[in-house]
């Protein structure tokens, strides 16, 4: 047996995996990819690609820095038809969005911003740290597309954990997101020691499953290398993992979305007139933004 073989049945061994178990029995990965990066932000999934396969998961953009870089800034830009949930992994973002609400999210915070009918909001790094995490999109549900924007900020001690899990939506164990699902899905943030074993169980009916690793390498059916995302067979199976080095990844599933995905170039829609709506509303906030002095 040459040595790299040899090295990985002694990971396998002390991941507690045998060969039948991760490799015949396993939910299987059915896609991946690293996306497609532009600078220090890698987009992940769009609505046009991954987001018909993963939807409601319809957009992920997984951004990185070093220290003392210059990190991307994101200006007033406006939103309908969808939910967007950033996590931040390491770093500081000065938030501000058009319900009002402005402030600073720290390292282990979220920010929830229910776009609905219509919002702008903005996003602008502090600090010379490094600086890491995730934007998600999430398509709403007819009901809700529509409906006024409503926000959402988590500080660090409010996002609930249960063993190695961070709940950034719905709910694992006896840990449950403050924030108001759209719809019947998960979305977590997960950190697993090296060699450290891990299973996800969905609930029932989550069909929809993928993972994005933003450091350390993740052992399932196959690796996830950091920087990489991987979509797992629609199947209400549960999903083993082990991590070769400390390894913090991003897990979502969900019920699928039933809908098309209607697309303008901010917004995601269940039909034409659900997004002309939105963008209608999108146009009277950024005219009333530049009455007031805003350069949208």
């Amino acid at each position: 047996m040459n040595m790299p073989a040899l090295r990985r049945l002694i990971q396998d061994h002390q991941l507690g995996y045998t060969t039948e178990r991760t490799y015949e029995k396993a939910r299987a990965i059915v896609h991946r990819t690293r996306g497609r990066a532009h600078g220090p932000v890698t987009r992940l999934v769009s609505p046009g690609d991954l987001g018909q396969l993963i939807k409601p998961f319809v957009f992920l953009d997984i951004f990185s820095t070093q220290a003392n870089a210059k990190p991307p800034s994101f200006g007033m830009h406006p939103h309908s038809g969808i939910a967007t949930l950033t996590f931040m992994v390491a770093g500081e973002v000065i938030y501000e969005d058009t319900t009002g609400k402005k402030g600073v999210l720290p390292a282990g915070g979220v920010e929830w911003m229910r776009a609905g009918n219509g919002i702008w909001h903005s996003g602008t790094p502090i600090g010379e740290g490094a600086m890491r995490g995730f934007q998600l999109w999430v398509a709403l549900p007819a009901a809700l597309e529509n409906a006024p924007a409503e926000s959402h900020y988590l500080a660090p001690e409010q996002v609930p954990q249960e063993g190695p899990v961070r709940v950034l939506l719905g709910r694992y164990g006896n840990a449950k997101s403050a924030i108001p699902a759209p719809a019947d899905m998960t979305y977590l943030a997960v950190t697993l020691k090296d060699c450290e074993q891990w299973r996800y169980t969905p609930p029932a009916g989550h069909n929809v499953a993928w993972v994005a690793v933003s450091e350390g390498l993740l052992r399932s059916n196959g690796t996830v290398s950091a920087g990489e995302l991987a979509v797992f067979e629609e199947t209400n199976q549960a999903i083993d993992f082990g991590a070769q080095g400390e390894t913090t990844f991003v897990l979502g599933s969900a019920v699928k979305h039933p809908h098309e995905l209607v697309t303008g170039y901010y917004s995601v829609h269940t039909s034409e007139a659900a997004l002309a709506q939105g963008e209608a509303e999108i146009r009277r906030i950024g005219n009333e933004l530049r009455r007031n002095g805003y350069r949208p």
